[in-house]
């Protein structure tokens, strides 16, 4: 049980540190002066209750409805990026739909990579 549960903590601790973080501390670094490390601290701290409320949404709704509190959080991010940047606001928007388009072709890509040689 305690194998398990390190195992599944850092894989989720690994998996937060996606793609999109690193789209969103290159956009940072483009569109602002701000250190990013402080910036990262900081967003990691304000993060925390989020991540627990769209576990919480995931207990009460499951998968569809912790997907649509994420959305919304990556469309609220868009908005706050466009406060910063009008093109930076514009490029969160295009990962946010990519991650959707993302999440709904992800189960068809695997099956057929999985099923579709044989």
């Amino acid at each position: 049980m305690q194998k398990q549960f390190f195992l599944s903590s850092l894989a989720l601790a690994l998996f937060i540190i996606c793609p999109r973080m690193a789209g969103m501390v290159y956009m940072l670094s483009r569109h602002t002066n701000i250190p990013l490390l402080t910036t990262t601290l900081m967003g990691s701290i304000i993060a925390i209750p989020f991540i627990l409320m769209m576990v919480y949404i995931f207990a009460k709704y499951g998968l569809y409805g912790a997907l649509a509190f994420c959305i919304l959080t990556d469309f609220a991010s868009a908005l706050l990026m466009q406060q910063i940047s009008l093109k930076a606001g514009l490029e969160t928007f295009i990962i946010a739909i990519f991650v959707i388009i993302g999440v709904k072709l992800a189960p068809y890509i695997s099956n057929f990579l999985l099923n579709g040689f044989n």
